[in-house]
């Protein structure tokens, strides 16, 4: 179905989707190469939200050459969209530019999609095969195809540790456990989340600014909506997390005295009170276009997350250290009474970065 230059032509499309990581949320990262008589004339990617899609800037890349596209191959990385909403449907531009075949890697899990846009280019008389590196497709837009498809963001817990397990020592230092490459690497993950999610009492010992530094990105940086879990109603005004702007949900008790640019959100746990409903909060950033969600929290937060089935995708940086029994614990949630009882995850990626080692762990 697929032939060796298919398959080149994609991987460089899912080349170009990278690029549209850090920038492109509330909508996927999609690439897109244009080609004919074997050879690439055009390529493009996810602009900015309001933006060209894609297709579209590839096309426009084609134009500003005279190129003319007729009888051209799309090679894209998602299906093109059919709809109208902050841009004309990519179908539409395909169509009119004279492409004669398109291959998408996927189909598009947004319900306003769902296939009505290999479906419009197949009415037209386009051969359209899907199906091309799904995996490495799906692994770029993981969080919004999630949250198409539950309403829910991407959660992913980061966390730096000693290989005991250990984050910190019981008087709160914690800087640094791991070293400047594993650092960087986590700014990176930082960068491409629509959100950071820290609690208060990480504010309270830390005070994090929970901004993303120095990484280099394809369009100017966009920094993640910060977000705060606040179940005391404590927050300092202060805080540097809120500086330039917030998201706070709290339970019983609100925090007074935020900054205007700070917004509170109160979602109390009925059943547990003074806690914050965890899930409605994860529904509430689902609502607001929150694709993937890293958290960077405490023990006492991070843990009942894990409890609950909360949490997605655990990123662990281990650092070549011991800190002892006394030192602060990566979760904190009761122990299951057998082992066999214990919460399962698949290992999905090792990696070393400088002295430390990066563990990327998946939900069962």
């Amino acid at each position: 179905m697929f032939s060796a230059d298919d398959e080149t032509f994609m991987r460089r499309a899912l080349e170009l989707a990278v690029m549209a990581m850090n920038h492109a949320t509330p909508n996927p990262r999609v690439g897109c190469v244009l080609v004919r008589d074997g050879e690439i004339i055009a390529e493009g990617f996810t602009q900015r939200p309001g933006e060209q899609h894609a297709e579209s800037h590839a096309i426009k890349n084609a134009r500003s050459k005279g190129i003319n596209l007729d009888g051209a191959t799309a090679y894209v990385t998602l299906e093109p969209c059919n709809h109208f909403g902050k841009t004309p449907p990519c179908t539409e531009a395909l169509i009119s530019a004279g492409i004669q075949r398109v291959v998408t890697a996927m189909e598009d899990p947004n319900p306003m999609v769902g296939g009505t846009g290999h479906t419009r280019l197949r009415d037209s008389g386009i051969d359209v095969r899907v199906g091309l590196l799904s995996h490495d497709a799906l692994e770029l837009n993981i969080g919004f195809v999630k949250r198409m498809t539950t309403g829910l963001p991407w959660v992913r817990c980061k966390v730096a540790a000693s290989m005991d397990g250990r984050t910190g020592l019981a008087n709160g230092e914690s800087q640094w456990i791991t070293g400047d490459e594993a650092r960087r690497d986590g700014h990176r993950w930082r960068a491409r989340a629509c959100a950071v999610l820290t609690g208060s009492g990480t504010i309270r010992h830390d005070n994090p600014q929970m901004t993303v530094r120095g990484v280099t990105t394809v369009l100017p940086l966009r920094q993640p909506l910060r977000v705060v879990f606040d179940h005391l109603g404590e927050l300092s005004p202060a805080a540097k997390v809120l500086q330039g702007g917030a998201l706070v949900y709290c339970s019983d008790r609100m925090p007074v005295g935020l900054p205007d640019n700070v917004e509170v959100v109160r979602l109390p746990d009925t059943r547990q009170v003074g806690k914050i409903d965890l899930p409605a909060a994860l529904q509430d950033l689902g609502a607001r276009g929150v694709n993937e969600l890293h958290v960077e929290a405490g023990a006492r937060l991070m843990g009942p997350m894990v409890q609950a089935g909360l949490v997605d995708e655990l990123l662990v940086y281990l650092a070549p250290k011991l800190l002892g029994r006394d030192a602060r614990e990566m979760f904190s949630f009761a122990a299951p009474e057998k082992l066999a009882d214990a919460m399962q995850f698949d290992l999905h990626d090792v990696a070393r970065l400088g002295d430390d080692v990066r563990i990327m762990m998946r939900a069962k």
